[in-house]
């Protein structure tokens, strides 16, 4: 091959001697730096959030006492929308020479005193005093601090549609467990006298329950984290009416307690005709979806509310209505308390029972028929073990073919 021409275009590149690089003396890091990027310049998004952090976003450090505090309580310059307007105070004048230097004095002092204090233990209790000191202070400061509104309850800005539910109070709580363990009411009773639904009231007597056996038991409960939850959240207070100073007071209510938990059999659209002469009643509404579903007044949590309504309604007083629904409170107790008896007495007649070293054979009479015409009833023997859908059978008819009037 011909020996590659240099382009008279390109300068020629000299030849450089070898020279050893020498190393420059750099100083010792004393700190690393906290980010690893080689852009060390701030962005503006940074700068606005530490703007934000120091400046309006200041006043969600510690949470107001007794209120939430929330970013839709305030106004984009930190302001409480529902607090008083501060008043301004009035420039201090500048102190003169001699009084700047007592001043001056004084924070020396101050300073030596704070570092004077070796122990760990006395600088602990300076920052509590100091800490309990700010609380005393902004508790006196927030004690005209108006109501809660339910623009307050926003913790997202942006999301106008959403706002923070309450949850019980720990003294709500405790009433609760000692009305039902131990004044030894129903759970219904206390449904209706608290305000709060009976799977609410079932998981607090439970977890209460088990707070206690923990505390026999000497294990550590999380009451900081309880305490500090608390004071962020909504609560419902405990209004106790036994006090004189609650007297003719109402129980806080902290949710319906009359929910209508949706059916799968209503999940449906039925067009049923009725004639115009007819009296369609809830009862059947009921049957059009299912022939087993009960009406809207005895589907509800507490149909007794149905009847003392129907009492006030029917001209009764309020000394008649009260006892009118203890009779009805004491008539179903009675009645729970008969096909409780009489279903153990079945058990102990239908079961025989025939004692062996180990363990004991248990017999029960069992009957066909009571698996039903379709051998799909409860009462049957193999029901609890699952029976296959009949969606898939040939012959099965899911199209209505009659329409009842």
């Amino acid at each position: 091959m011909p020996p590659r021409l240099r382009s008279p275009n390109f300068p020629s590149v000299s030849s450089c001697p070898s020279v050893r690089p020498q190393s420059i003396a750099q100083p010792a890091r004393t700190a690393r730096d906290f980010s690893q990027s080689s852009c060390r310049q701030v962005t503006q998004r940074r700068r606005k959030f530490y703007a934000w952090l120091n400046g309006p976003g200041r006043a969600l450090k510690q949470p107001l006492p007794g209120s939430t505090n929330y970013l839709g309580a305030y106004d984009k310059f930190g302001n409480l929308v529902r607090g008083t307007l501060p008043e301004k105070t009035p420039d201090k004048p500048k102190p003169k020479e001699g009084e700047a230097a007592t001043q001056g004095g004084a924070e020396g002092e101050a300073a030596a005193a704070v570092e004077g204090q070796e122990s760990a233990d006395e600088l602990e209790a300076a920052v509590r005093e100091h800490e309990k000191a700010e609380r005393a202070s902004k508790k006196d400061s927030d004690q005209t601090l108006p109501p809660e509104t339910l623009e307050d309850l926003r913790p997202f800005p942006l999301n106008k549609f959403f706002r923070s539910q309450p949850v019980l109070s720990e003294e709500l709580r405790e009433a609760i467990y000692q009305f039902v363990v131990k004044e030894g009411k129903t759970v219904p009773l206390a449904s209706i006298t608290f305000g709060v639904s009976n799977e609410r009231v079932g998981a607090v007597v439970r977890l209460k329950q088990m707070e206690k056996q923990w505390i026999a038991q000497g294990k550590t409960l999380a009451m900081p984290y309880s305490k500090a939850v608390l004071e962020m959240l909504p609560t419902t207070p405990y209004v106790d009416t036994s006090l004189s100073r609650n007297a003719g007071k109402r129980p806080v209510v902290h949710e319906p307690i009359n929910d209508l938990i949706v059916h799968p059999a209503t999940r449906q659209q039925l067009f049923v005709p009725v004639a115009e002469s007819r009296h369609f009643t809830r009862e059947d509404a009921g049957k059009a979806f299912d022939n087993n579903l009960l009406p809207a007044d005895e589907r509800i949590p507490h149909p007794e509310l149905v009847k003392v309504v129907r009492d006030e309604i029917a001209g009764y007083s309020n000394e008649e209505r009260r006892s009118l629904a203890e009779q009805r409170y004491r008539k179903a107790a009675e009645e729970k308390t008969a096909a409780e008896e009489a279903k153990k007495f079945e058990e102990l007649q239908t079961k025989r029972v025939v004692p062996q070293r180990r363990w004991d054979f248990v017999f029960q009479d069992v009957s066909v028929e009571d698996a039903g015409r379709d051998g799909r009833s409860h009462n049957g023997v193999g029901w609890r073990y699952g029976l296959p859908h009949q969606d898939r059978k040939k012959g099965q008819v899911k199209i209505p073919t009659s329409v009842e009037a």
